[in-house]
């Protein structure tokens, strides 16, 4: 895996939600995402009765996550197809609490959907956030010069 993608994976690791919708019709809501590097993939815990489940029902759809980490890490703008999922195994992978919380009856409950966001290509913008923001900052309020907040770089999955 090439350095952009580990740093990629690595930052995304900690962030554990973005803003999530088909490009049919652009518009997008806050999602909880599961990260999953070995696939290329994020999953999606949600319920039927909702947009984005009515949207994948006849099939995968061209969708986007827009993510951002409120450290200042991690900004990428996801694109890939969304589709529905049966995976068993995988919802057993990353049941967790939060989820939980949104159906009574755990993973057995008959609204529950799991989504696949398979990755085609992301835009992303790694900085070292935090006090190197603030340095790069301050440095360039110095010197004049433009500051180097981290880098951007485009990923093809």
């Amino acid at each position: 895996m090439a350095d952009e993608q580990q740093t990629f994976w690595k930052r995304l690791d900690g962030i554990n939600a973005g803003m999530l919708g088909t490009r049919d019709r652009l518009k997008l809501v806050p999602m909880s995402h599961y990260a999953d590097p070995d696939e290329n993939a994020l999953w999606f815990i949600t319920a039927e009765g909702t947009d984005i489940v009515a949207e994948v029902k006849q099939g995968p759809k061209p969708a986007l996550h827009i993510i951002g980490d409120a450290g200042g890490k991690l900004w990428a703008q996801i694109e890939g197809q969304l589709e529905l999922s049966a995976d068993r195994e995988k919802l057993d992978e990353i049941w967790s609490r939060v989820a939980a919380a949104w159906f009574d009856e755990g993973k057995q409950d008959p609204d529950l959907r799991l989504l696949k966001f398979s990755l085609a290509q992301a835009d992303v913008w790694s900085t070292s956030g935090g006090l190197g923001f603030l340095f790069q900052i301050a440095k360039a309020n110095l010197t004049g010069d433009e500051p180097d907040i981290g880098e951007h770089f485009h990923l093809s999955f």
